[in-house]
């Protein structure tokens, strides 16, 4: 998960809880996954201890018509309580729930959103008609509520994600929101919409975000790398069909600088052959700096995701690129270094892996012969099987003379 996403459990957390989000800031390092689990429970709790006054309110659904009840509600309940009792009171009644979210005032019903039982947006997201669903959702991004529109847009059902694609017109509201989405396959559904839609969304969102600022270009790579692997590869090669040269480039080094190298190696490793021809004659693979950040940091990462991201990009460039990529390789502790055969193995980068080390120089490669000579026999020997196939032998003479020593 990436940072956007730990960031969006935290408020939420926080939320919850009646406090302010930087007092949870320690909780980060639990993760994202964690922090969900946290937020969820709480919420469980705190909203099933107020089961007893939600109930009462639902039992006065079907006697009082939603025309009288709803302009009181909305003069005389809190958003913050409507909030909480809109989840129970419309699981108990759906119809009468969908029927609501048509009649409420989108401003009023955006103010409520924040406070909904996390529980219970699914629920209404699969009752409530998707007209009146996009104009609070559009109401929330024209706040720049991206914490609350996230959550709403996971949750979407197939008929929604349709109604989004026509109905919610800002490319940089709607990326943003979906970084802050939990679900990554609710994300890759959105996109995929997006992307096979009769709108055409994706190539003028792509447009935006290689226009936009860092944090636009952040959120993009949060949202585009949590989804399926042909997403992705459909989205990277729209990146090169829209995007000049000078665009990429800059869109790369600025996610890099920033911090974003699991996103961007995630998101690199499922292009497609050709988008990944066109990035390995990019600038970028010249730019020194950048490239040693990207190794930089694996260190301590044993995702074959992201290392399948770095060697199929370097594999493809220019040797004395491929020769500094793997001197860098050398800079990694060495129990990061210990385990890339394995990471190699599983995730099929072996053939890769060793080319790159092919054109390395003799002192790169006697530096990771002398760590990798001190794997287990079978995994030396299935590490020299593999460099014979490949017919390496002479160019890889070096690494595979340490390994013996």
């Amino acid at each position: 998960m990436t940072d956007l996403v730990t960031k969006a459990q935290i408020i939420l957390l926080a939320r919850t809880l009646h406090v302010q989000a930087e007092s949870l800031a320690h909780l980060e390092k639990l993760g994202a996954q964690q922090l969900h689990e946290l937020q969820e429970r709480m919420a469980g709790i705190i909203f099933d201890r107020n089961n007893a006054i939600f109930e009462r309110l639902g039992a006065l659904v079907p006697i009082v018509p939603l025309r009288i009840s709803l302009p009181l509600v909305t003069r005389v309940v809190p958003p913050t309580m409507a909030g909480r009792a809109a989840g129970a009171v419309g699981g108990e009644h759906p119809k009468k729930a969908a029927e609501a979210v048509g009649m409420l005032d989108v401003s009023y019903a955006a103010d409520c959103a924040p406070f909904m039982d996390p529980r219970s947006v699914g629920q209404l997201a699969d009752v409530a008609p998707p007209g009146p669903v996009i104009r609070i959702t559009n109401e929330l991004l024209r706040r720049g509520d991206y914490i609350t529109a996230g959550p709403l847009l996971a949750y979407a059902t197939p008929e929604l994600i349709r109604a989004v694609e026509q109905g919610v017109h800002d490319d940089e509201a709607l990326i943003r929101s979906a970084a802050y989405a939990f679900s990554g396959a609710n994300v890759s559904a959105i996109v995929r919409e997006l992307l096979t839609g009769p709108a055409q969304r994706i190539p003028r969102i792509v447009a935006t975000v290689l226009a936009g600022e860092t944090d636009l270009r952040l959120a993009a790579l949060s949202t585009f790398a949590r989804c399926d692997e042909d997403v992705i590869a459909a989205v990277g090669d729209i990146l090169f069909d829209v995007g000049s040269t000078g665009a990429i480039t800059d869109f790369a080094i600025s996610a890099i600088e920033a911090g974003a190298v699991p996103d961007i190696l995630t998101f690199i490793g499922h292009f497609s052959p050709a988008a990944l021809d066109s990035l390995a004659a990019n600038p970028l693979t010249s730019d020194a700096a950048a490239m040693a950040t990207l190794v930089a940091g694996l260190d301590e990462r044993a995702e074959a995701a992201l290392w399948r991201g770095l060697l199929n990009l370097v594999e493809r460039a220019e040797t004395d690129v491929q020769r500094r990529v793997a001197r860098h390789l050398t800079e990694l502790t060495e129990p990061t270094l210990a385990a890339l055969p394995v990471v190699a193995r599983t995730a099929h980068l072996w053939p890769t892996l060793l080319r790159v080390l092919a054109v390395a120089e003799v002192g790169t490669q006697t530096q990771i012969g002398a760590v990798w000579s001190k794997l287990p026999a079978a995994d030396r020997e299935q590490l020299e099987r593999r460099v014979s196939d490949l017919a390496l032998d002479t160019e890889l003479a070096t690494l595979t003379g340490a390994l013996d020593s």
